[in-house]
Parts: structure tokens; sequence; C-alpha cells
């Protein structure tokens, strides 16, 4: 398995090391638009790095699989010449950000007749995972509403993210939330109704939503209720807060996602030091890293039971539909 990344940053220069450490892949090629990013992770990685992804496809003929790690918003064109290279694909969540978008990558890799994973990490996030199969395993346990939290740290928008204002709590928090309902409810959204407000960042010049509040009537009757800021303070315990319930008819399910057991305290305050990703043994380690493995289980052919074209085209069209009802004040359905 030879891959190409394409994304030298935070995810995908992670994604690019985990496959470095794994004995049945290869990494070729790294690209990305910024100079000053390529040159990084090229030299990080001891591989060629490309500004161009057609450059780097022509450059590597050998390549049979790609990791598109571009922002949210750079799927498409990213996707879509890999798929039409004949590569097998592992997307970042969300697919893409437009129905449009999507639509074109899952036309893409139908026609070339690629496998395509999408990286919706927390399925293998172990307490969500759990929390499924236990929920699963009793016919009384029919999921009736899920409410879950999932923002930032203002930090996000407006430091950590220059395309922010490219797009919104709900494009970059909400697919790991309403994935994750789908799968834990074994449902899909078939309506939305949104509301938010857009305040603190467009007067700080992120011109975006600062929160928003959905809620999505399911196909079996029950209800999910997806809320994400990303204007939190920075004095929060960490950048992310993460609370997920699950009611059923007869159970009540709590899921902290932030707090991972260790809180310390120093002269800034209190914090949860974050072990989602961590090396140990001089490996890399985590949550998202079981993801990549995945994708390498996937493209050799073995049987693996990995988020899909069709769950990233669903997710892609619900949050599509949350900023028509945002912009709309409406009920929005979601085709099926």
């Amino acid at each position: 398995m030879r891959v190409g990344v394409v994304g030298g940053g935070i995810r995908g220069g992670m994604f690019a090391r985990a496959l470095q450490e794994d004995a049945a892949a290869e990494v070729v090629a790294i690209c990305d638009r910024s100079a000053p990013v390529c040159e990084s992770a090229a030299r990080a990685l001891g591989v060629p790095g490309y500004a161009d992804v057609a450059e780097m496809l022509a450059a590597h003929p050998e390549l049979t699989a790609a990791v598109i790690a571009t922002p949210d918003f750079a799927h498409r064109e990213a996707a879509v010449q890999c798929a039409r290279a004949g590569l097998d694909l592992m997307i970042e969540k969300p697919l893409a950000t437009g129905t449009d978008d999507a639509e074109a990558i899952a036309a893409a890799a139908g026609e070339a007749g690629v496998r395509v994973m999408v990286g919706f990490e927390n399925r293998w996030n172990i307490r969500f995972a759990s929390a499924r199969e236990l929920l699963g395993s009793a016919a009384e346990s029919r999921v009736t509403a899920q409410i879950v939290h999932l923002n930032d740290t203002i930090h996000v928008p407006t430091r950590m993210l220059s395309w922010a204002g490219l797009s919104s709590p709900a494009w970059f928090l909400m697919p790991h939330t309403l994935d994750l309902a789908c799968w834990i409810g074994r449902t899909r959204p078939v309506a939305v109704y949104a509301v938010g407000a857009r305040t603190v960042l467009p007067e700080a010049g992120v011109d975006t939503w600062d929160r928003v509040t959905a809620l999505f009537t399911m196909a079996d009757g029950s209800h999910v209720s997806l809320n994400s800021s990303w204007i939190l303070p920075e004095s929060m315990p960490a950048v992310f807060d993460f609370r997920y319930e699950i009611q059923t008819a007869s159970e009540l399910v709590h899921i902290d996602g932030s707090n991972n057991g260790v809180l310390r305290y120093d002269a800034d305050g209190a914090h949860w030091p974050q072990y989602g990703v961590h090396e140990h043994g001089g490996r890399i380690e985590g949550v998202p890293i079981d993801m990549v493995r995945d994708f390498v289980r996937l493209v050799r052919g073995e049987d693996v039971d990995v988020p899909g074209l069709a769950d990233g085209l669903l997710i892609t069209e619900a949050i599509a539909a949350v900023h028509t009802s945002l912009e709309t004040g409406r009920v929005v359905e979601i085709a099926d």
C-alpha cells in the first residue's frame, strides 16, 4: 500500500506518521499548497513534497491510496483527482461542506470503483463504541433521545483555524456528533430545525456562526439535539467540551468525552490533559491512529466495518439542511 497524503497540517501530519509506522503501508509523497507547510512536512516524513495534487499523481504512478486532510471546504478537488487516478481514499470528516461537492466525490469514486472511508474517528473511541454495544445488546434499549454538547473555545475559530470564516460550528463540530448519533442509535435523520447566533465572531472579523443548536427527528421516531458553540472562554480546562447523553425507555447513559480522568492545577487554573493521541514506546497511538490502521486494513481487502461514502453523504446533506434551517427559520426535510 503506497500512500500520498494531501494536506500537511496537524491532521495530515499525524495521519502520515501513523501510516509510516504501519508495516503494511508506505507514505510516498505529501502535498500542500502552502510552501512552508509542505516543506516542513516533507522534511519530517523524508518524502517528496508537492504543491499540486496533479503534480504529485504524475510523479508517483505507483500510488495506490490517498489520505485527504485538507481544510473541510477543500476536499472536493483533491478527492476527485485521486479517485480518478484509481486511488482508494480516506477523507477527513466531513466528506464535504456542500452536497454538490459530496456528490461529485461520490460520483468520481463510483466511476473509478475505488473504496472510500470517511474519518468519523469517534467510532473508534472506546467510550462511544462501548455505549453502542451495551445499548444494542438488549431489546428494551431502544434509543428515544440523544442530547449532545460538543463545543470549542474561541481559540479554535480565531487562532487555530485560518479558514473558520469558511466554516461554522455546525460544519466543524456536528459531523462528529451527528454521525455518532446515527451510529449509536442505528438510525438516520429525516428532518431538522436549527437556531443559532452570530455576534461575537463577526465582531472579531470572522464571518460565521458563534453557536448552533439543531434538533433532528430521526427515522425511528427518536430525537437528537446537538449543541455546538466555538466561542467558549479559553479558561476552560480543555480546548473542547464534549458531553453526551443517551436516553432509552429504561436506561440513561452519560459520556464525558473531554475528561480523561486527570485534572491538573497550575497558576493558570485547572486543565484536563488530553491523551487521545499519545506516544508509547516511540510509536504514535490513539483513537485517530486506530482509524488509520483500519483504513490500511480496508485497502488490503480485509473485512472491516468503517464509515463509508453513504455515511459521508448523509452527514453532509444533514448539516447542509441545518444551515438551510438557520437561514429560513423552518423545519427542513432530509432526503433519503
